[in-house]
Protein backbone atom coordinates (compact mmCIF):
# COMPACT_ATOMS: atom_id res chain seq x y z
CA UNK A 1 0.00 0.00 0.00
CA UNK A 2 2.80 2.44 0.94
CA UNK A 3 4.65 1.61 -2.29
CA UNK A 4 1.52 2.37 -4.34
CA UNK A 5 1.03 5.66 -2.50
CA UNK A 6 4.62 6.72 -3.19
CA UNK A 7 4.36 5.77 -6.86
CA UNK A 8 1.13 7.71 -7.22
CA UNK A 9 2.71 10.82 -5.65
CA UNK A 10 5.68 10.55 -8.02
CA UNK A 11 3.47 10.11 -11.09
CA UNK A 12 1.10 12.94 -10.18
CA UNK A 13 3.86 15.40 -9.22
CA UNK A 14 2.24 16.14 -5.85
CA UNK A 15 5.50 16.39 -3.93
CA UNK A 16 6.15 20.13 -4.06
CA UNK A 17 4.75 22.15 -1.17
CA UNK A 18 2.87 19.21 0.36
CA UNK A 19 3.27 18.37 4.01
CA UNK A 20 4.01 14.66 4.07
CA UNK A 21 4.37 12.12 6.83
CA UNK A 22 6.53 9.07 6.26
CA UNK A 23 8.35 6.46 8.25
CA UNK A 24 11.57 4.64 7.35
CA UNK A 25 11.12 1.25 5.72
CA UNK A 26 13.15 -1.81 6.62
CA UNK A 27 15.71 -2.35 3.87
CA UNK A 28 16.37 -5.83 5.21
CA UNK A 29 12.77 -6.77 4.46
CA UNK A 30 12.25 -5.28 1.03
CA UNK A 31 15.09 -3.72 -0.99
CA UNK A 32 12.79 -2.55 -3.78
CA UNK A 33 10.65 -0.62 -1.32
CA UNK A 34 13.75 1.06 0.07
CA UNK A 35 14.89 2.10 -3.39
CA UNK A 36 11.51 3.73 -4.00
CA UNK A 37 11.60 5.34 -0.56
CA UNK A 38 15.08 6.77 -1.16
CA UNK A 39 14.02 8.14 -4.54
CA UNK A 40 10.94 9.67 -2.91
CA UNK A 41 13.00 11.40 -0.22
CA UNK A 42 15.49 12.78 -2.73
CA UNK A 43 12.66 14.35 -4.65
CA UNK A 44 10.85 16.00 -1.73
CA UNK A 45 13.58 16.88 0.78
CA UNK A 46 14.08 20.64 0.76
CA UNK A 47 17.27 22.15 2.11
CA UNK A 48 17.54 25.23 4.29
CA UNK A 49 20.85 27.11 4.37
CA UNK A 50 21.48 29.56 7.21
CA UNK A 51 23.95 32.46 6.98
CA UNK A 52 25.39 33.83 10.23
CA UNK A 53 28.18 36.08 11.47
CA UNK A 54 28.14 35.28 15.19
CA UNK A 55 26.24 33.13 17.64
CA UNK A 56 23.12 33.10 15.54
CA UNK A 57 20.38 33.21 18.19
CA UNK A 58 17.74 33.15 15.45
CA UNK A 59 19.46 30.13 13.93
CA UNK A 60 19.24 28.43 17.33
CA UNK A 61 15.53 29.29 17.53
CA UNK A 62 14.91 27.86 14.06
CA UNK A 63 16.89 24.75 14.95
CA UNK A 64 14.92 24.20 18.18
CA UNK A 65 11.64 24.52 16.33
CA UNK A 66 12.80 22.26 13.50
CA UNK A 67 13.79 19.58 16.01
CA UNK A 68 10.69 19.87 18.20
CA UNK A 69 8.32 19.81 15.20
CA UNK A 70 10.39 17.16 13.36
CA UNK A 71 10.62 19.16 10.14
CA UNK A 72 12.88 16.62 8.50
CA UNK A 73 10.74 13.59 9.29
CA UNK A 74 7.28 15.13 8.94
CA UNK A 75 7.74 17.87 6.36
CA UNK A 76 10.83 16.99 4.33
CA UNK A 77 12.66 20.17 5.46
CA UNK A 78 16.30 19.93 6.45
CA UNK A 79 18.69 22.52 7.85
CA UNK A 80 21.48 21.38 5.57
CA UNK A 81 24.22 23.92 6.25
CA UNK A 82 25.24 26.89 8.33
CA UNK A 83 27.67 29.24 6.59
CA UNK A 84 29.51 32.12 8.25
CA UNK A 85 31.69 34.94 6.96
CA UNK A 86 33.57 34.70 10.28
CA UNK A 87 35.46 31.42 10.80
CA UNK A 88 35.26 31.68 14.62
CA UNK A 89 31.51 32.32 14.76
CA UNK A 90 29.98 30.40 17.66
CA UNK A 91 27.04 29.39 15.52
CA UNK A 92 29.36 27.15 13.51
CA UNK A 93 30.15 25.20 16.68
CA UNK A 94 26.44 24.81 17.33
CA UNK A 95 25.93 23.47 13.83
CA UNK A 96 28.75 20.94 14.20
CA UNK A 97 27.35 19.67 17.50
CA UNK A 98 23.98 19.16 15.81
CA UNK A 99 25.44 17.30 12.84
CA UNK A 100 24.82 20.15 10.40
CA UNK A 101 27.41 21.11 7.81
CA UNK A 102 29.37 24.12 9.11
CA UNK A 103 31.18 26.18 6.48
CA UNK A 104 33.33 29.29 6.84
CA UNK A 105 33.77 31.73 3.95
CA UNK A 106 35.93 34.50 5.39
CA UNK A 107 35.08 37.78 3.69
CA UNK A 108 38.50 39.15 4.66
CA UNK A 109 40.14 36.63 2.35
CA UNK A 110 38.64 38.27 -0.77
CA UNK A 111 39.66 41.58 -2.35
CA UNK A 112 36.16 42.71 -3.30
CA UNK A 113 32.58 42.19 -2.20
CA UNK A 114 31.85 40.57 -5.53
CA UNK A 115 34.69 38.07 -5.11
CA UNK A 116 33.44 37.20 -1.63
CA UNK A 117 29.91 36.70 -2.90
CA UNK A 118 31.10 34.39 -5.66
CA UNK A 119 32.80 32.24 -3.03
CA UNK A 120 29.70 32.41 -0.85
CA UNK A 121 27.50 31.38 -3.77
CA UNK A 122 29.83 28.48 -4.52
CA UNK A 123 29.42 27.30 -0.92
CA UNK A 124 25.63 27.60 -1.06
CA UNK A 125 24.96 26.13 -4.50
CA UNK A 126 25.67 22.42 -3.77
CA UNK A 127 22.82 22.39 -1.26
CA UNK A 128 20.23 23.60 -3.81
CA UNK A 129 18.42 25.51 -1.06
CA UNK A 130 14.70 26.05 -0.97
CA UNK A 131 15.34 28.87 1.50
CA UNK A 132 18.40 30.90 2.51
CA UNK A 133 18.00 32.36 5.99
CA UNK A 134 19.92 35.42 7.15
CA UNK A 135 20.34 35.02 10.91
CA UNK A 136 22.57 37.81 12.10
CA UNK A 137 24.54 37.81 8.86
CA UNK A 138 26.40 41.12 8.99
CA UNK A 139 27.07 41.64 5.30
CA UNK A 140 24.98 43.64 2.87
CA UNK A 141 24.31 41.52 -0.20
CA UNK A 142 24.63 42.96 -3.69
CA UNK A 143 21.72 43.18 -6.10
CA UNK A 144 23.17 40.46 -8.33
CA UNK A 145 23.50 38.03 -5.42
CA UNK A 146 19.92 38.67 -4.30
CA UNK A 147 18.64 38.25 -7.87
CA UNK A 148 20.36 34.86 -8.08
CA UNK A 149 18.05 33.50 -5.35
CA UNK A 150 15.10 35.84 -5.70
CA UNK A 151 12.20 34.75 -3.54
CA UNK A 152 14.37 32.42 -1.47
CA UNK A 153 16.40 34.74 0.80
CA UNK A 154 14.77 35.73 4.10
CA UNK A 155 15.76 38.22 6.78
CA UNK A 156 14.33 39.39 10.08
CA UNK A 157 14.36 43.06 11.05
CA UNK A 158 13.66 44.37 14.59
CA UNK A 159 10.90 46.80 13.65
CA UNK A 160 7.44 46.82 12.12
CA UNK A 161 8.47 47.58 8.57
CA UNK A 162 8.06 49.79 6.67
CA UNK A 163 8.64 51.76 9.88
CA UNK A 164 12.23 52.19 11.05
CA UNK A 165 14.45 50.50 8.48
CA UNK A 166 18.13 50.50 9.36
CA UNK A 167 19.70 50.65 12.83
CA UNK A 168 18.67 51.63 16.39
CA UNK A 169 15.10 50.55 15.80
CA UNK A 170 14.08 50.12 19.45
CA UNK A 171 15.20 53.57 20.53
CA UNK A 172 13.67 55.13 17.44
CA UNK A 173 10.32 53.49 18.24
CA UNK A 174 10.49 54.87 21.79
CA UNK A 175 11.50 58.34 20.61
CA UNK A 176 8.64 58.39 18.10
CA UNK A 177 6.13 57.68 20.86
CA UNK A 178 5.02 54.35 19.39
CA UNK A 179 2.66 52.33 21.57
CA UNK A 180 3.57 49.09 19.77
CA UNK A 181 6.80 47.83 18.25
CA UNK A 182 7.80 44.55 16.68
CA UNK A 183 9.80 42.52 14.22
CA UNK A 184 9.34 41.72 10.55
CA UNK A 185 10.39 38.74 8.46
CA UNK A 186 10.70 39.73 4.82
CA UNK A 187 12.07 38.58 1.51
CA UNK A 188 15.44 40.17 0.83
CA UNK A 189 15.47 42.61 -2.06
CA UNK A 190 17.94 45.09 -3.51
CA UNK A 191 16.48 47.74 -1.17
CA UNK A 192 17.81 47.47 2.38
CA UNK A 193 14.96 46.28 4.66
CA UNK A 194 12.61 46.91 1.76
CA UNK A 195 11.55 43.44 0.65
CA UNK A 196 8.03 42.04 0.70
CA UNK A 197 6.73 41.35 4.22
CA UNK A 198 6.09 37.72 5.15
CA UNK A 199 5.17 37.93 8.84
CA UNK A 200 5.32 40.23 11.86
CA UNK A 201 5.33 40.00 15.64
CA UNK A 202 4.03 42.82 17.83
CA UNK A 203 4.72 43.83 21.45
CA UNK A 204 3.69 46.89 23.51
CA UNK A 205 5.97 49.83 24.16
CA UNK A 206 5.73 50.89 27.81
CA UNK A 207 6.37 54.41 29.20
CA UNK A 208 9.23 53.05 31.33
CA UNK A 209 10.94 51.24 28.44
CA UNK A 210 14.56 51.66 27.44
CA UNK A 211 15.91 50.24 24.22
CA UNK A 212 17.28 47.30 26.25
CA UNK A 213 13.97 46.40 27.94
CA UNK A 214 12.07 46.77 24.69
CA UNK A 215 14.55 44.56 22.85
CA UNK A 216 14.31 41.93 25.61
CA UNK A 217 10.50 41.91 25.39
CA UNK A 218 10.60 41.51 21.62
CA UNK A 219 13.27 38.82 21.31
CA UNK A 220 11.14 35.80 22.32
CA UNK A 221 8.55 36.84 19.75
CA UNK A 222 11.23 37.10 17.07
CA UNK A 223 12.20 33.54 17.96
CA UNK A 224 8.60 32.42 17.55
CA UNK A 225 8.06 34.26 14.29
CA UNK A 226 11.15 33.46 12.25
CA UNK A 227 10.90 29.64 12.31
CA UNK A 228 7.26 29.75 11.24
CA UNK A 229 8.06 32.08 8.33
CA UNK A 230 10.98 29.91 7.23
CA UNK A 231 8.76 26.83 7.31
CA UNK A 232 5.95 28.54 5.38
CA UNK A 233 8.25 29.72 2.59
CA UNK A 234 10.07 26.39 2.35
CA UNK A 235 6.74 24.55 2.02
CA UNK A 236 5.54 26.93 -0.69
CA UNK A 237 2.80 28.42 1.50
CA UNK A 238 4.26 31.89 0.92
CA UNK A 239 5.66 32.92 -2.44
CA UNK A 240 7.16 36.09 -3.85
CA UNK A 241 5.06 37.11 -6.87
CA UNK A 242 5.46 40.48 -8.60
CA UNK A 243 7.27 41.89 -5.60
CA UNK A 244 4.61 40.85 -3.06
CA UNK A 245 4.42 38.02 -0.55
CA UNK A 246 1.41 35.94 -1.58
CA UNK A 247 -0.26 33.60 0.90
CA UNK A 248 -3.67 32.41 2.06
CA UNK A 249 -5.65 34.12 4.84
CA UNK A 250 -4.98 31.14 7.08
CA UNK A 251 -1.21 31.36 6.63
CA UNK A 252 -1.26 35.16 7.07
CA UNK A 253 -3.11 34.74 10.37
CA UNK A 254 -0.51 32.22 11.53
CA UNK A 255 2.34 34.59 10.66
CA UNK A 256 0.98 37.49 12.71
CA UNK A 257 2.12 36.98 16.31
CA UNK A 258 0.91 39.24 19.10
CA UNK A 259 2.17 39.78 22.62
CA UNK A 260 0.20 38.20 25.43
CA UNK A 261 0.35 39.29 29.05
CA UNK A 262 1.41 36.38 31.25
Amino acid sequence: MQQNTIQKRQESGENDGVRLKYRPLSCALDFDKCRIYAFFLNNIMKNIVVLISGRGSNFEAILRTARSEDWEGRLGLKIAAVISNRPLAKGLDTARREGIDAVAVDHKAYPTREAFEEALAAAIEPYKPAVIVLAGFMRILTESFVARWEGKILNIHPALLPLFPGLDTHQRAIDAGCRVHGSTVHFVSSVLDGGAIIGQSVVPVLPSDTDETLAARLLPYEHKLYPQCVKAVALGEVKLIDGKAVMSDEVAHHLAIFWRKD
